[in-house]
């Protein structure tokens, strides 16, 4: 057989006494694309820095071997002339990865100077042919941008286009595509695919994908690897690997897809949200002779209508500028002005000001956000952090009786009452998001606002996160106002389901309806988009 491209051989990762990765071996191909999955701690992201030496304080045996040739007894000196040019990486978060104080070209320009020796004129245009390669409209303007200046998947495209610069033997992908909608997801990972099978006629360049989204797995991937804690639990063709798993922590990972499991709306349900003729501006710099008269405005949502009952799930789907965030916010009071209604239980919710009864009627409604670590204070307690909101609107309640609410709140969301004292730091990504929901039950609302509660969960805590909130609304009656792009998540928590885009809904309906006969031609695009397996709906009961 011939020499694999990347022998990883009996590898091992230790800090201090604990383990990260044990006797690792896993080898790939020229010219081959390799999956790693695994949940939050497998090892996974640490094995790709370890690759390019890139893991600090830590003690690493074992070997990794590119072309027969060990990384981990290179010096850093020479370390450095491999990262970028032999070995390149693409990040999952593009906006922490790039330079912000740098343009696009600049920062695609050093790896060329570096590694190439071009000279600026070169290497500028080297830039515009890659940007134009991976997909960037106008690439000799664009090359002139900031990070700020472009959208998420265009700062993952000029990520491709800088880990492509120098034309690397292996390629590593660490969850490139978590952070975008389905259908920028859809052309990242065709953008990959196409360019990995043009370099690898050319020089055989493999790519090592790390991610936990087995849908994408599927689609990419040619062979995968499973690691569990730290060991390598399996590996098999992708096709083999889905339709016959052998162990048992592959088969759990490949049950892990949300399965819905909810009840039917009661025929009398009361409304309880109602949102009639919404529209909402942004004011906005106004550009050449205009600026000397004002501000401009742009409209995110334009005249909208919706209708919430109790004990439903209403699904808000969309890309990313479409709206669904900016109505959220508006719902809850978060965001102003606007014009139109918005009622709570036929209650008109006041535009401005702090009235007794505005924040009686917010108190009805609390929210649940993406990035359970972002949401949490850092400098306070667990306990401090779910006691905040009935100290504010329930103050008659006693130090320890709110001591006690608490600790019954953690219980309900499947935490120990002592995990009260401990910081949000000390919890793993679903346990904060657990808190998370506990803070938001806490003053007891009627409607809870999920803005993409799962997107940053791997696929079981994902599934136990979405369990959990069935259970809840089950009961307590509660009504959910659920934004997120992953429609697998969509057909199993909503009743019904809103189509946004730019700010408009482009289509409405029972949920199963939508996404097995979509109508309008941008749903039936992201459902072309998104890797789901639309046959699964077929197993789902409502």
């Amino acid at each position: 057989m011939a020499q694999p491209l990347l022998e990883i051989d009996r590898f091992s990762v230790r800090f201090g006494d604990k383990v990260a990765v044990q006797e690792l071996s896993l080898s790939i191909a020229r010219g081959e694309r390799v999956a790693l999955v695994g949940e939050s701690g497998s090892g996974k992201s640490v094995t790709a820095l370890s690759i390019l030496r890139l893991v600090a304080q830590a003690e690493l045996s074992g070997r990794i071997l590119l072309d027969g040739d060990d990384l981990l007894q290179k010096t850093e000196q020479q370390m450095r002339g491999i990262r970028g040019a032999d070995v390149a990486m693409v990040f999952q978060e593009p906006m922490t990865a790039l330079n912000p104080l740098y343009t696009i070209g600049k920062q695609i320009a050093e790896s060329l100077r570096l590694h190439e020796g071009l000279r600026p004129n070169a290497a500028r245009q080297r830039g515009i042919e890659l940007l134009k390669r991976t997909g960037i409209p106008e690439p000799e303007r664009r090359i002139d941008s900031f990070p700020h200046q472009l959208s998420g998947g265009q700062r993952q495209r000029a990520m491709i286009a800088m880990a492509l610069a120098c034309r690397p033997r292996l390629l590593l992908a660490d969850e490139p595509t978590t952070a975008l909608d389905v259908t920028v997801r859809q052309q990242i990972v065709d953008l990959l695919i196409g360019l990995q099978e043009q370099e690898a006629a050319d020089r055989g360049m493999a790519v090592l994908l790390i991610t936990h989204d087995l849908n994408l797995v599927k689609r990419f991937a040619q062979r995968v690897a499973v690691m569990e804690k730290g060991v390598l639990v399996e590996t098999n063709t992708t096709e083999e690997l889905f339709s016959n798993p052998q162990h048992p922590y592959t088969k759990r990972l490949l049950d892990s897809e949300p399965q819905r499991a909810i009840d039917a709306i009661e025929p009398d349900a009361r409304t309880l949200l109602d949102v009639e003729g919404l529209a909402i501006d942004y004011r906005i710099p106004a550009k050449g002779w205009r600026s000397m008269f004002g501000r401009a405005t742009f409209r995110a949502v334009h005249e909208l209508d919706l209708n919430l009952r109790r004990g439903e799930t209403l699904g808000i789907v969309g890309e990313s500028g479409s709206g669904k965030s900016t109505l959220a916010a508006t719902v809850l009071g978060l965001q102003r002005p606007a014009t139109g209604e918005i009622r709570i239980d036929g209650i008109p919710l006041p535009k401005s000001g702090q009235s007794r009864e505005r924040r009686e009627l917010c108190a009805r409604m609390q929210v649940v956000f993406q990035d359970p670590f972002g949401s949490l204070s850092p400098r306070m307690t667990v306990e401090q952090i779910i006691g905040e909101g009935l100290a504010v609107h329930h103050a008659h309640i006693d130090p320890k009786d709110r001591r006690g609410r608490v600790a019954a709140l953690l219980e309900e969301v499947g935490m120990p009452a002592e995990s009260m004292v401990r910081y949000p730091h000390e919890f793993s990504g679903g346990q904060r998001q657990r808190i998370a929901i506990a803070r938001a039950l806490a003053v007891e609302p009627e409607l809870l606002v999920l803005d993409e509660p799962t997107s940053a969960l791997d696929v079981s805590i994902q599934k136990q996160v979405l369990n959990l909130l069935t259970k809840l609304q089950k009961k307590y009656q509660l009504s959910y106002l659920f934004i997120t792009h992953d429609l697998a998540v969509m057909r199993a928590m909503a009743h019904r389901v809103i189509v946004m885009k730019s700010g408009r809904i482009v289509e409405a309906g029972d949920t199963l309806d939508v996404l097995r006969t979509p109508l309008h031609p941008y749903t039936q695009s992201l459902l072309a988009s998104s890797l789901i397996n639309q046959s699964a709906s077929s197993r789902t009961t409502a």
